[in-house]
């Protein structure tokens, strides 16, 4: 991968969950635990997730905080990551003065490079351009991008918007999939980000893709498939086939468990408690073994 490659997108998300590929297999490693690699990584990354810049309410008082102590999780990871991704809802409002807030924290990364893909707060009124301006540099069409690096191929996908209850990639982007993988060997590992759920986790709620089967049909003659999403405020685990799906939490505030209630609204919890709703979690997964290993850990 060039640098030019890497240095297209700049942002950052959520709850801190590091991930290594380790010849050919996903190991992820929350920040502040040990990983027992059995040898170096050939690539490592850190994700987060729904930081909300600009919300205000008693769900958190301040996001701002919370946030920064992801990023020095991530800083405290006992290694550099490769780079960071943010999995969405960057801002709350969209507004010019968030994206500002948000890139300048996330500068503070410990990391080369910083990669985003939208969520739908970050394109709540204009179709995404303010997003696009800031972090869309090298992208295609709405946003969605994808590069090869240390053997791994990794496609950041944009599901925000034109929504009307699920998530929506559209033909475009759907066509953008079936060519880019279409050279790649079967064993390459693939790895997704995209901010809702590729998978149906509750579409009463909107959690899931519309068009995400088609997407993933591309992806059925690889090996090792994982994708990974923001959007519901909770860690959730999926496998179908060779796919496994990864919902991460946030550093902003907890949303209910699937049909706890009437919406998906901002859970306020009793004092004292936010921080160990928000937290990172653990990961490893190790060839040979059909189930992944997952260690929450509380946002410190």
């Amino acid at each position: 991968m060039t640098r030019r490659q890497l240095m297209r997108h700049s942002a950052w998300f959520g709850a801190a969950v590091g991930l290594a590929v380790v010849g050919g297999e996903v190991v992820s490693h929350v920040a502040g635990s040990a990983l027992a690699a059995p040898a170096r990584p050939t690539l490592r990354f850190a994700q987060v997730s729904d930081s909300h810049i600009g919300f205000t309410g008693t769900a958190n008082t301040s996001v701002t905080d919370t946030f920064s102590e992801a990023i020095s999780q991530v800083n405290s990871l006992g290694y550099q990551p490769d780079f960071v991704i943010h999995t969405g809802d960057l801002t709350h409002l969209a507004t010019a003065e968030q994206f500002d807030q948000v890139k300048q924290m996330m500068g503070g990364l410990s990391t080369p490079h910083v990669f985003t893909v939208p969520g739908e707060h970050d394109s709540s009124d204009d179709g995404g351009s303010r997003y696009r301006s800031v972090f869309g540099n090298g992208t295609h069409g709405d946003g969605w991008y994808s590069f090869d690096i240390a053997g791994v191929h990794v496609i950041g996908l944009v599901n925000t918007l034109n929504l009307k209850n699920l998530g929506h990639l559209g033909p475009d982007q759907l066509d953008f999939v079936q060519k880019d993988v279409a050279g790649l060997s079967s064993d390459t590992p693939i790895i997704v980000f995209s901010h809702i759920p590729l998978f149906a986790m509750y579409p009463q709620w909107g959690w899931g893709t519309d068009d995400a089967t088609q997407a993933l049909s591309y992806l059925k003659r690889f090996s090792s498939v994982t994708c990974l999403n923001g959007h519901v405020h909770q860690l959730f685990t999926k496998t179908e086939g060779n796919v496994t799906f990864y919902s991460g939490t946030t550093t902003a505030y907890p949303l209910p468990k699937p049909g706890d209630g009437p919406a998906p609204k901002p859970v306020t919890l009793p004092a004292g408690k936010l921080h160990a709703a928000l937290g990172i979690r653990e990961v490893t997964y190790q060839k040979g073994q059909q189930q992944l290993a997952i260690k929450e850990q509380a946002l410190k």
